[in-house]
């Protein structure tokens, strides 16, 4: 194998694991900020993205 044809496959494996890993790093990131918010903040966002979403919430 030429060293061009080992990179481009090395490169192909990298890009399989990049929206793995971007997802945990999303997720922790969520779950860190959920984690300080006090439980108002929890109540006004789903309660204004059920409004947004026209979902009967009442």
């Amino acid at each position: 194998m030429t060293t061009t044809a080992q990179t481009r496959a090395h490169d192909a494996a990298n890009l399989g694991l990049l929206p793995i890993f971007m997802a945990a790093a999303a997720g922790l990131t969520l779950l860190y900020f959920t984690g300080f918010a006090q439980a108002s903040v929890y109540h006004d966002s789903a309660h204004d993205t059920r409004h947004t979403l026209a979902f009967p919430c009442h």
